[in-house]
């Protein structure tokens, strides 16, 4: 499963203004229900389950990326946005490092499986150094997308 094809330019988000975990999070579900992507009535409990897998245990990965998840029986198919911070964001990540790319999805609880392709195709994309340096550098949504639905490089290098 490639990342891009989770992803439209409603679900592209370039200027988080979130500082915290917990406000990015809600900034970018509130982004998913105004942009008609999550319905209305199933922003609370997202929010929710969001919010308890962080305090399980951060998403935030290393590397300046984070990907929190959760499962909800009242979704209907995968959802997806992918944001941006240039002021990085205090996600608690694995090496302490602040989180300038989040990729926030939410799975139907019957297509569980799906979530670790999902992880996978994500945890792919940011190995590589010259992917981070090109999406901070995209300029707009369009930029982004192209990134993503384009080829990865070869050689991932982690830095």
């Amino acid at each position: 499963m490639k990342l891009a094809s989770l992803l439209t330019a409603d679900q592209v988000m370039l200027n988080l203004k979130g500082g915290t975990c917990h406000e990015v999070i809600l900034e970018i579900v509130d982004h998913l229900v105004f942009r008609e992507l999550l319905a209305v009535g199933v922003r609370d409990e997202v929010v929710a389950l969001l919010k308890a897998r962080e305090e399980t245990i951060s998403t935030g990965i290393g590397s300046g990326v984070a990907i929190p998840h959760a499962f909800s029986d009242n979704v209907e198919k995968v959802t997806a946005c992918f944001a941006r911070s240039t002021d990085g964001v205090d996600f608690e990540a694995l090496d302490n490092a602040p989180v300038n790319f989040v990729v926030l999805f939410v799975v139907p609880k019957k297509d569980y499986g799906l979530h670790l392709q999902t992880l996978a195709a994500i945890a792919k994309m940011f190995n590589s150094y010259e992917v981070k340096e090109r999406l901070q550098e995209a300029e707009s949504i369009e930029d982004v997308l192209s990134i993503f639905s384009s080829r990865p490089p070869r050689v991932n290098q982690e830095v």
